[in-house]
This record gives structure tokens, sequence and C-alpha cells, in this order.
């Protein structure tokens, strides 16, 4: 089973030549609006990759996103409805595919701590946990997990050092990509090998990953031509969380990610752009 306590955002994405500059006016030449936010991308990743995934969050008054995740295979009924702001993010994609993103956190920013214990509550030894920073109480969540036996895994996203270091001694793995990796090495003054936790995955884009820890994994990246790189860090890590779900091995669980990944940049759009497990292993079959 797979636990997933993160942000769920309403995603509002504009096509745009190119990123804006400061004090820059564009004319976006199309928008669309969909189920956003890292949590929702990861738990609906690890999902269409066929795994049991059940959402710990919040939403506010807009609860079209609910139907969403659960329409694309989550398990929804663990998430907090309020009258709130439910978050949303303003999205601007250009023609090279490339992002600039501007988050409003609304509810994500307002966890419930009884909430979260009655949630976890029912995780059991062996499953897994995932984290990551779009939402409070992150490291509450990862004692809970650790106390249940869960193998956590913290996105180290959107990146605080402070806080990220402050997470080291309570997760299993911890995914950065290759920024942040630079940028929490120069924090703690070490090499980024000597970042120091049970497992470190680092993700740089379509050059692939790095697993570091127990064993030495390196997956290339597969070259696909992108239209939208939106979520597909979190398409990755979801589907990574699937394949130790089900027990693959590193080697493994790395080659399936940079599979979805692959996959999902040549798709606009985040949740929505979450390939199925059928795509994925048609999609490596070729390669």
């Amino acid at each position: 089973m797979i636990w997933s306590f993160g942000s769920i955002n309403v995603d509002h994405v504009y096509r745009v030549p190119h990123l804006p500059a400061p004090g820059e006016t564009l004319t976006a030449s199309g928008m669309t609006s969909g189920l956003g936010g890292k949590g929702a991308n990861q738990s609906v990743a690890a999902a269409r990759a066929g795994r049991d995934v059940r959402h710990i969050g919040r939403v506010g008054s807009d609860r079209s996103v609910l139907d969403a995740m659960a329409d694309l295979g989550v398990d929804v009924r663990l998430v907090e409805t309020t009258d709130g702001i439910t978050g949303h993010a303003n999205i601007y994609v250009d023609d090279e595919a490339e992002n600039q993103i501007v988050i409003i956190a609304g509810e994500n920013r307002n966890q419930s701590l009884t909430h979260l214990k009655f949630a976890l509550g029912g995780a059991q030894n062996g499953d897994i946990l995932l984290l990551q920073n779009e939402v409070d109480l992150v490291a509450d969540a990862a004692r809970l997990g650790r106390a249940a036996g869960c193998f956590v895994i913290y996105s180290a996203a959107p990146f605080v050092a402070e806080d990220a270091v402050a997470m080291l001694g309570q997760i299993d793995l911890l995914v950065l990509n290759a920024v942040e990796a630079a940028q929490m090495a120069a924090y703690l003054d070490v090499p980024e090998t000597e970042i120091d936790a049970p497992n470190v995955l680092v993700t740089r884009g379509p050059e692939g990953a790095e697993w570091r820890g127990g064993e030495h994994v390196v997956q290339p990246g597969f070259q696909v031509t992108p239209v939208d790189t939106t979520g597909a860090g979190d398409c990755f890590i979801g589907y990574v969380a699937a394949a130790l779900d089900e027990r693959l091995s590193v080697q493994a669980a790395l080659r399936l990610a940079a599979g979805a990944a692959a996959l999902q940049v040549t798709r606009m759009g985040a949740s929505a752009a979450m390939p199925s497990r059928d795509e994925v292993e048609a999609f490596l079959a070729t390669r």
C-alpha cells in the first residue's frame, strides 16, 4: 500500500511563446485547467502504475479535483474538505516545454495533525509513505510513518535547505533534483555524495537519475521530444514508489520511472498526462 500525504491543486496552464521576463506582459496562445499539485501528481502516477494509493490531504470549496483524482485511480476518502481555498497554481509553458509556476497554497498549508494521525493509523509495516514540501506537518507525517514501519520517501521540493536537513533523520529515501542536490551539499558543506540519508535519489531531467545508498544505480533518460515538462519529476517519483511497493529492484524501478517520465513530457498537463503501466511497458519494450 502507498500512502501519499501531499498537496492537491487546481492547475491553470498557459501556453506562452517564452517565459515572461520581469515587467513583461505576454499573450497566451492557449489555456487549460486541471488537477495538479506535487502530492496529487505523485499519487496519480503511482496509481497509474497499478498500485493501491490512499491520498491524505485537504481541499477547500473547489472539490472537482477529488473527482479527477478518483477517476485516475486514487483513493481520496482520507482527504479532508473545508470551505476554504483549494490550492491552485498558475503555470506558464513555453515553446521549449520549459515552465514557470506560481502557487497559492490554500488548504494545503492548513493540515490537521489529528486527522493525519487518524489517517496514518491504518498504515502497516512495509507500506510506503510519499511526502513533499507543498503541505505543512511533513515532519509529523514522517515520524508517524516511520513508527508504523513505512518506507518514507521525501521529495525536498519546493526546496528549503533548513527544512530538508531537518528531515534527514526521519526518512528512508531523499529525492532531489540536480539543482537541489547542489544547494543541499553547499548548505551542508559536503560533497553531494556525502549527503547523510539512508538513500538519495537525484533526478536529472532528460539525463536520467542516480540512486546512492545501499546500492549505486545510474539510469539514463530516454530521448523524446517534450511538449510540457510540468509534473515530470512527480511522475518519476510516483513510479519509483510504485515499483518499490511492488518489490522490484532499484534498477528496475528507475528504468520503469524513466520510461514513465519520458512519456509524460510528451503530453500537456501534469496529473492528466501520467501514463498507464501498460503504456510505459509498451514504450520500454521498444528501448
